[in-house]
């Protein structure tokens, strides 16, 4: 009795996700987090016998690194020679989307480890996975704990040759373009007097959209801009240094999204 209904369960989930543009979104991302909560479970014991370091991120970074290739996302890195040799930097990228993790897994640099909100800490084997891997959290929301855990990176950037990545915006932005840049990063970067890199992640827009609730197989292209040196500068130059990051990443995300758009013309043979 039970075998005829679960094949007819089956056949209408198949019409519903066929018919469904909403459905195949939200299951998609269902199995995405679903996912990666997965792969944090396998994770744990294998960084576990490190203990908390930045080291495991190498761990996470290889264990995420084929999920791309489970939505027919193809990636492209440009410029990782622009990375800074054998010291440590700020990382500064754009922020759209969860999909977010897929890029920053692809052009990772060792010993580079994010700055998150600190309630991921509390998402159970995820945020443990990351507290083993060295992720650095910080309340957004009491200002005088940001300030303090932000000193403590800076002094353990330059005493342990760690590297920082940190989404400028804040939060999400599905808007495609950028949210103005909060400023801690910059701050951060000035104080450890370390190059900031910018990272530009292109738009998601032709391939997925949370208003649209679409998500297709897409191309996604992580430019890695030149660094910005901040030896010499103070606090009160951070405002203006801020800007010119914001705009040099901004000009580079426009371009790679008209490189990308559908309507994009296709480039002559040379």
């Amino acid at each position: 009795m039970w075998l005829p209904l679960a094949a007819l369960a089956l056949v209408l989930a198949r019409a519903v996700l066929w018919r469904s543009r909403s459905a195949r979104f939200f299951l998609k991302m269902f199995l995405f987090h679903g996912w990666v909560l997965l792969l944090a479970l396998l994770a744990l014991p294998l960084c576990a016998l490190r203990g908390r370091d930045v080291e495991n991120m190498r761990i996470l970074r290889g264990l995420l690194q084929h999920v791309k290739h489970l939505y027919g996302i193809r990636m492209a890195v440009r410029g990782a020679q622009h990375f800074p040799p054998r010291q440590p930097y700020v990382v500064v990228s754009n922020h759209q989307s969860s999909l977010d993790l897929l890029g920053m897994m692809e052009v990772l640099p060792d010993r580079c480890v994010p700055i998150a909100k600190r309630e991921l800490l509390y998402m159970g084997a995820v945020g443990a996975a990351c507290w083993l891997g060295g992720i650095i959290f910080i309340d957004r929301k009491r200002t005088h704990d940001a300030i303090s855990v932000m000193a403590e990176a800076a002094h353990t950037m330059l005493s342990q040759d760690v590297r920082v990545w940190v989404f400028p915006e804040g939060t999400r932005n599905h808007g495609g373009s950028m949210l103005p840049f909060k400023r801690g990063a910059f701050h951060l970067a000035v104080q450890a007097q370390v190059p900031v890199v910018p990272i530009v992640i292109s738009s998601y827009q032709h391939f997925y959209s949370k208003q649209e609730r679409r998500f297709t197989p897409g191309q996604c292209v992580i430019q890695v801009l030149p660094p910005l040196p901040t030896q010499g500068l103070g606090p009160a130059d951070v405002p203006a240094l801020t800007e010119r990051v914001r705009g040099a990443m901004l000009q580079a995300f426009d371009a790679l999204s008209a490189e990308l758009s559908p309507t994009a013309p296709t480039p002559a043979p040379q």
